[in-house]
């Protein structure tokens, strides 16, 4: 007999949808361009480093930003959230693209945080809810990552959040008329849960001191 796969609950996964998903140190919400793009053209203004390994930018002026922010309101896949902080601030943007119902596929991308959120307990918190909304209300069984195989902060960050690497897939894409070699990461359903529980001790006010420095590193809290 020739070996298959495992079986597996074939019911479509969901599509993202317009929630509100709550944090200790903030809020993911459907991105709006009228409601976010202001306040976020204020938080990355001049952080032209921000956008080398994206598709679009940089942009010089607000007026450019507005275009895209308009264009990013309307799109369905990538289906882009605003991470905004406890003073209503809006840092950043993640977006759920390559949504693949049919076989429970989804990943995180076009992913860009400004200065004032990186590195800051709602940087990560962003991921978890986002995570979190993909297995447990969405349903997908598989979560990725992709980013330029040269972006080291991003492996870094998908390695922190507790990705597993995959391997790169060599000129995968042409982006501003430069080569890309893909990295690839992923966490499926199965492990879930652990990353799931890493994530909440991490966040867990017992794991920040009183100035809200972190105590252990995410990766600590996995062993």
């Amino acid at each position: 007999m020739q070996p298959v796969g495992g079986p597996v609950d074939a019911t479509p996964a969901l599509k993202p949808d317009g929630v509100l998903l709550r944090g200790r140190f903030g809020v993911v919400e459907k991105f709006d361009p009228e409601k976010h793009a202001a306040s976020l053209w204020d938080a990355i203004e001049g952080d032209d480093e921000l956008w080398t390994y994206m598709w679009q930018g940089p942009f010089a002026r607000r007026e450019d930003f507005a275009v895209f922010a308009e264009l990013l309101g309307r799109r369905e896949d990538p289906f882009a959230y605003a991470i905004v902080d406890r003073s209503s601030n809006v840092l950043g943007v993640a977006t759920l693209m390559e949504i693949r119902p049919a076989n429970r596929v989804i990943e995180v991308g076009g992913i860009f945080y400004s200065k004032a959120l990186r590195h800051t307990p709602l940087a990560t918190e962003a991921q978890y809810l986002l995570m979190r909304y993909a297995f447990e209300e969405l349903r997908y069984r598989r979560y990725e990552w992709k980013c330029d195989s040269l972006n080291a902060p991003s492996r870094r960050a998908a390695e922190r959040f507790g990705f597993t690497f995959e391997g790169v897939f060599r000129q995968h894409m042409i982006v501003k008329n430069r080569n890309r070699d893909t990295a690839w990461f992923s966490i499926t359903d199965t492990e879930w849960p652990r990353v799931k529980q890493a994530f909440e001790r991490w966040l867990a006010p017992e794991n920040f001191d009183a100035e809200g420095r972190q105590k252990q590193k995410l990766h600590a809290r996995r062993t």
